[in-house]
C-alpha cells in the first residue's frame, strides 16, 4: 500500500537519500544483534564464530557490493565456522 501512495507523489531528493540508508542500517542492526550474546546482569559477550564469519563477509561487501554474493559468502564462512569448531 505504501508503494501505491509513493507513485502518486514525488519526494525531495533528500528524502530520498534518506530512506537510502535504511537498509544500510537495518543490516547494521542485525549484524550487531547477532555479534554479541547477552547474559542478564552480565556484559555482552563476543561471539566469535560470527564475529570471524563477518571479515570474509565483510571484504565481499566492500568489493563487490552484490547482496546475493554477501548473503552467499556469509552463510558459507559461517558453515565452515562451524564445521571447524
Amino acid at each position: 500500500m505504501p508503494f501505491v501512495l509513493l507513485k502518486k507523489f514525488n519526494l525531495s531528493p533528500k528524502v530520498v537519500e534518506f530512506l537510502g540508508f535504511v537498509p544500510i542500517t537495518i543490516m547494521a542492526a542485525l549484524w550487531f544483534e547477532n555479534l554479541f550474546h547477552q547474559q542478564i546482569g552480565h556484559l555482552p559477550q563476543i561471539d566469535f564464530a560470527n564475529l570471524l564469519a563477518s571479515v570474509p563477509t565483510v571484504l565481499t561487501a566492500i568489493l563487490t557490493k552484490k547482496l546475493l554474493l554477501i548473503v552467499v559468502v556469509g552463510i558459507i564462512s559461517l558453515a565452515l565456522i562451524r564445521l571447524a569448531i
